[in-house]
C-alpha cells in the first residue's frame, strides 16, 4: 500500500491554527460594532460520501446591513458601516462543522441579500466559490443556477448552510 507524501498530494496544507481566534466574528471591527441584525451562520462541509472535512478553511465576504460592500468597487463604499469589515474566516472541526457570527446583509444594488463563500482545502485543485442566499428570489447569480438546484444555495432554518463538495446534492460552485 502506498502512503501519499507531501510531494504526492496537492496543497495548500493549513496548520491547525491557521484561523486566528475571533476571525469568524464579523460583528466587531476596529473598536466598532456592526449595525444590523446579528445572526449566526452554521453549517457542515462534507465530501461525496458524506464524510466530514476537518480543517477546511471557509472565508466569507458580504455587504453591510445597508447593502454596501467595504470595497472601492462599490461606489457607495465611503458610506459603509464603520463597525463592519465584511470579511471573515473559519475552519471546520472534526465533524466538518463551521460557524460565523455576522449581521444579516442588506441588498446590494440589483441583488438580493447574500453572503459569498470561498472554500479552501488540502487536495482541492482550485479555490471553490459559492453564495448563500436567504430566500429564493430574482437575483442574477441565482438565476444562473438550474432551477432544480437553486434550493442548495438557500439557507435553511436559522441560517444553516451546508456544503457538499461532490456527488448527489453537490453545492453549486461558481467560476471566477
Amino acid at each position: 500500500m502506498m502512503i501519499p507524501t507531501g510531494e504526492a498530494t496537492i496543497g495548500p496544507f493549513f496548520p491547525p491554527r491557521y484561523v486566528d481566534e475571533g476571525a469568524n466574528d464579523l460583528t466587531q471591527w476596529q473598536g466598532g460594532t456592526a449595525r444590523g441584525e446579528v445572526i449566526e451562520i452554521r453549517g457542515r462541509v462534507v465530501q461525496e460520501d458524506g464524510a466530514p472535512l476537518e480543517n477546511l478553511i471557509l472565508e466569507i465576504w458580504q455587504a453591510d446591513a445597508g447593502g454596501i460592500y467595504r470595497h472601492p468597487a462599490d461606489p457607495r463604499h465611503a458610506q459603509a458601516d464603520p463597525g463592519f469589515f465584511g470579511w471573515g474566516r473559519a475552519a471546520t472541526d472534526a465533524q466538518g462543522n463551521y460557524r460565523f457570527r455576522t449581521i444579516r446583509p442588506g441588498a446590494p444594488h440589483g441583488r438580493q441579500p447574500h453572503i459569498n463563500f470561498m472554500v479552501m482545502f488540502s487536495g482541492l485543485m482550485r479555490i471553490l466559490r459559492t453564495t448563500m442566499f436567504f430566500a429564493e428570489g430574482d437575483d442574477p447569480v441565482l438565476r444562473a443556477v438550474p432551477a432544480g438546484r437553486r434550493n442548495l444555495l438557500i439557507a435553511k432554518g436559522k441560517y444553516e448552510f451546508n456544503i457538499r463538495l461532490r456527488g448527489e446534492g453537490e453545492t453549486p460552485f461558481f467560476d471566477d
